[in-house]
């Protein structure tokens, strides 16, 4: 069977690594710096297992190219996993790139199944396989953290395929093949439209349950209560349970933030408080913690000069190189609006300003030259300046 990977991003790279260990797999992707890259055998991007399977595993079947003639002719299967950025304008993903894809694919091999990966609104497949008069397109959702994204795709907590036909059990016999414990893989066969519901209502619960502890903790700092004491009891009780409990300074990265409008956005029709509480807690959150940052700064023992702010990594998280929709990218620019000096320590950041703040590459530098650093999680990078550090978290990770 060969199979065609549309898209080297982390869904992408993570997908064409678990089925390479088993068919031919070609990587097709519109940035030659990518195909290069994985052509010399480097991650397209930050995910260490997979850094190691491209240097340590000759075995992979991989290639990659950007031609898209040569990736999709003889494909049995297409796996397209390109970005779906939400759209402001539109109130909806932009799923230009899927839709490409897809006409590419139909109209360069009759017999493929096309798989969607990439986050979709409720109902796009169904209007696809409408418009296209086919039902050779199946949506099967990721379930991936960035970072840890072939981790997840070996050990999945589940795969959802949205075809109950054969199609959709080819599809899953595929997923499934690479895991690492391929008979402890609970397996849902869903129709396409519950599948893409699945995906969006999993991310919201996750923004949801990041938003409640982040509102429990600015309710305890309000108050000058404990937060980790309060937490801690709530969590006890085993129908909550510990995880996603870790303030913050607010949910980020590429999928929380999109996923959560886009399900508001197919709530136009239907009654709903929860879900629009869910996408306005989050600003709400972002709000709070500058003001908090704002009263710290006044506190501080006067200097003679206007106290500099230092953002410590612009990265969603740890382990991550994706500065998109990174929480402490708003807080950071709610401090600017109200004309405080700003710098930044981001080593993986090319450019030498953001957002017209100066950004360092020296950590030494970063940390004296900061008033006070701002840190959505801890790092022993720190440690020495620990009394200068305002940060929310209190389990030191990102879960």
């Amino acid at each position: 069977m060969r199979i065609t990977v549309a898209g080297a991003g982390y869904v992408g790279l993570a997908n064409a690594l678990l089925l390479a260990q088993h068919q031919p797999v070609t990587v097709l992707d519109i940035d030659p710096r990518r195909v290069a890259a994985l052509q010399a055998r480097q991650p397209t991007v930050h995910d260490e297992l997979a850094a190691r399977w491209l240097r340590e595993r000759p075995d992979l079947q991989l290639s990659a190219t950007t031609d898209p003639l040569a990736a999709l002719a003889q494909a049995d299967v297409v796996v397209v996993a390109t970005p779906t950025d939400y759209d402001p304008l539109t109130n909806a993903f932009d799923t230009s790139s899927v839709e490409s894809v897809v006409r590419q694919a139909l109209a360069a091999n009759a017999h493929s199944t096309l798989v969607i990966k990439s986050t979709v609104p409720v109902g796009f497949t169904a209007r696809l396989r409408a418009q296209h008069a086919t039902d050779r397109i199946v949506f099967s959702p990721e379930f991936l953290r960035e970072g840890r994204a072939l981790e997840d795709n070996l050990n999945p907590s589940r795969i959802v395929v949205g075809d109950r036909g054969p199609r959709g059990q080819q599809v899953a016999a595929l997923l499934q093949q690479g895991c690492a414990h391929p008979a402890g893989v609970p397996l849902l066969l869903t129709d396409p439209t519950e599948a893409e519901a699945i995906k969006l209502f999993a991310n919201t619960y996750l923004a949801m349950r990041v938003a409640f502890f982040n509102e429990l903790d600015t309710y305890a700092a309000t108050h000058g209560l404990d937060t980790r004491q309060i937490i801690d009891g709530v969590c006890l009780d085993p129908r909550i349970g510990g995880g996603y409990n870790n303030p913050s300074f607010g949910y980020g990265g590429y999928c929380l933030p999109k996923d959560t409008k886009q399900l508001l956005a197919n709530y136009r029709d239907v009654p709903q408080n929860l879900i629009a509480a869910i996408v306005s807690a989050n600003a709400t959150r972002k709000d709070f913690i500058a003001e908090d940052v704002l009263r710290q700064l006044q506190a501080l023992p006067p200097q003679g000069r206007t106290p500099v702010v230092g953002v410590y990594r612009l990265v969603m998280k740890q382990g991550s190189d994706n500065f998109r929709a990174s929480a402490i990218q708003g807080v950071m620019k709610r401090l600017k609006a109200k004309g405080v000096p700003v710098i930044v320590y981001e080593p993986n950041y090319a450019g030498d300003d953001f957002f017209h703040s100066p950004v360092f590459k020296d950590l030494g530098a970063f940390k004296q030259q900061a008033d006070l650093i701002l840190a959505n999680r801890r790092h022993p990078d720190l440690d020495d300046v620990a009394h200068k550090v305002y940060t929310r978290d209190l389990f030191g990770g990102d879960a």
